[in-house]
């Protein structure tokens, strides 16, 4: 098993490193918000703020470079490098599942980010499948390993149910996060994989305890299109079927924003325009993963570190042409918002 994990991490990460594996037809419909423009800001382009507090730590950006990788030797030189960019930059960093590091402890080095990055807000990852097996202690002791200060717990049914070798028992995962939500000494982040959070399950992990989500939303990169091009047979068929399967990104954020919860958009995040229409729809901060991975795959750190400044380049230019000094301020703009988005945003729980 953990040969497989090892090898299914690498492809995994040579399948994200070109466009392959995105949303065919489905997109975060983030292009359904339209933020008002302002002629008279009244701003300092220089001087706007774009901190935030994101589970109890301040960040200079909006700005989460999010969990990817883990688990073998290519793994550990994106962790370390994007980890050490986000420390310097006061950004957040999330780790790909340690699930690779349970089952081969030998492979924790990977994980291991806070020689190059001791400051930065790092957060662990575990899938509720396997977190619902572990003894919390176990838990405990993978992040301690890590130093994390919270701890995501991916939901990803979708993505399994394509995976050759993948989970099929789903029973009790809302129990388990609720649990750990209480066992653990860290905040609990409920986490999906490319597949987006519906209003039921925002409900599911606000009344468990969970106040931050990554929603991981659909129209980014399909983590079901990636592992249907790892399968065969019948499970090729399926992936093909459910390749854009999930809820877009901007309806994801607003169902946990409207939940009362901490929104780290993710799915699809390509811009700062897009971190800045996240934000408008009530998220504290934004999320890259496959696309800051492709800008250091193509351009080493330099190139993740160009692709980051056009991000904080652009969220400010919206702010200033919003009329927005704070990200705050963006969060209350006026907007309006048109077509598909509108639809999604009529469900409830």
């Amino acid at each position: 098993m953990a040969a497989d994990i090892k090898q299914r991490k690498a492809d995994h990460l040579d399948l994200c490193a070109t466009d392959a594996v995105a949303f065919r037809s489905k997109t975060t419909l983030l292009e359904h918000v339209r933020l008002i423009h302002q002629s008279l800001p009244d701003l300092d382009l220089d001087s706007m703020d774009l901190s935030v507090e994101l589970l109890g730590r301040k960040l200079r950006a909006p700005i989460v470079i999010a969990g990817m990788t883990g688990g073998h030797d290519r793994a550990a030189d994106v962790n370390h490098t994007l980890a050490s960019i986000a420390n310097e930059r006061g950004y957040g960093f999330g780790l790909g599942s340690q699930r690779a590091m349970q089952k081969k402890p030998e492979t924790a080095w990977t994980y291991q980010v806070r020689e190059k990055a001791p400051d930065v807000l790092l957060l662990g990852n575990v899938g509720v499948v396997q977190a619902r097996e572990m003894d919390p202690e176990l838990i405990k002791k993978m992040l301690a390993d890590v130093g994390a200060d919270a701890l995501c717990i991916h939901m990803n049914p979708a993505m399994e149910l394509v995976q050759p070798e993948g989970d099929r028992d789903f029973r009790d995962g809302t129990e388990t996060i609720a649990r750990l939500v209480k066992e653990l000494p860290v905040p609990i982040v409920g986490k999906e994989t490319g597949n987006g959070i519906s209003p039921q399950t925002a409900k599911k992990l606000y009344d468990a305890g969970v106040r931050t989500v990554d929603t991981s939303g659909a129209g980014g990169t399909s983590w079901v299109g990636v592992e249907t091009l790892r399968a065969e047979g019948q499970k090729r068929e399926l992936g093909e079927l459910l390749w854009d399967w999930g809820v877009p990104t901007a309806a994801s954020v607003h169902f946990v924003a409207k939940q009362g919860m901490a929104a780290i958009a993710t799915g699809g995040m390509r811009t700062g325009y897009d971190v800045a229409r996240a934000i408008a729809l009530g998220a504290s901060a934004g999320g890259f993963a496959r696309h800051v991975f492709m800008a250091f795959m193509n351009g080493g750190r330099k190139g993740a570190e160009d692709f980051l400044d056009q991000v904080e380049n652009e969220i400010r230019a919206v702010m200033l042409l919003a009329g927005c000094g704070t990200v705050a301020d963006l969060q209350k703009a006026p907007r309006f918002i048109t077509g598909e988005l509108r639809d999604w945003m009529q469900l409830t729980a």
